[in-house]
């Protein structure tokens, strides 16, 4: 008889919205330094520059390390007041209170009644265990695992050898998406506000609104992996 697929979920995507969280980290030191502009565009220039680094870094850096970079460039763009390694630290620190999306939890357990399930996400062990999502799912997989950050090829060919090559990988953001089909795995996207696809890039075959329809679609899904348009890849 054969196995249902595997599913991997992104966990800062797909699972926990991360902008409300971010920035309601960082309203805190912005009312602490009476910082002029609002937190949320703070988080969104980190985050650019974070995930900036992670496709331009050689070799590999720790996750903490990259998100201190990125902070001191955006303090700088903005010009905040506050030690920016302390401010990455604070935001970094934050992330067991960065909240699941509404239909995360039951999506996920009404997927993993009839799949194994795991999370594949950038950061590092220790961060991901302290999040809200890895309270839900044991099995997880990481950057610092793997040595490379999405969208590197490597990091989703590493979770079809963990978990099986039958494996289909539920993303919503653009990068993730793209890295994914670009290693020939299969996507099945969760939409979600701020996250947009690439025009440009390879696009899934089927997209969701609400991760407790996933069990439904997953049942459709046939046993053949996606293959990467011509010319996209490693």
């Amino acid at each position: 008889m054969t196995l249902p697929p595997a599913v991997t979920f992104d966990v800062f995507s797909a699972l926990i919205d991360s902008r409300a969280g971010a920035t309601q980290a960082l309203a805190e030191p912005a009312g602490v330094h009476g910082w002029q502009v609002d937190p949320e565009a703070v988080y969104v220039d980190w985050d650019r520059r974070n995930k900036g680094l992670h496709r331009s870094v050689v070799g590999f850096v720790a996750f903490g390390v990259l998100a201190r970079r990125a902070m001191r460039a955006t303090a700088a763009e903005f010009g905040l007041a506050g030690d920016p390694d302390t401010l990455a630290d604070h935001l970094l620190a934050s992330m067991p209170r960065w909240p699941l999306w509404p239909d995360a939890a039951a999506g996920l357990r009404a997927t993993a009644r009839g799949h194994r399930i795991a999370l594949v996400s950038n950061i590092d062990d220790d961060l991901l265990a302290a999040t809200a999502a890895a309270a839900l799912v044991e099995e997880r997989l990481t950057s610092e695992q793997v040595q490379v950050y999405k969208p590197h090829p490597e990091l989703y060919r590493a979770a079809r050898a963990r978990f099986g090559d039958d494996l289909v990988h539920v993303p919503a953001s653009a990068r993730d998406t793209r890295g994914a089909l670009e290693a020939a795995t299969r996507v099945v996207r969760v939409r979600r506000p701020g996250h947009h696809l690439d025009p440009e890039g390879p696009q899934p075959d089927h997209e969701i609104d609400d991760l407790r329809d996933l069990p439904d679609l997953l049942a459709t899904l046939t046993d053949h992996p996606t293959t990467p348009a011509p010319g996209t890849g490693p």
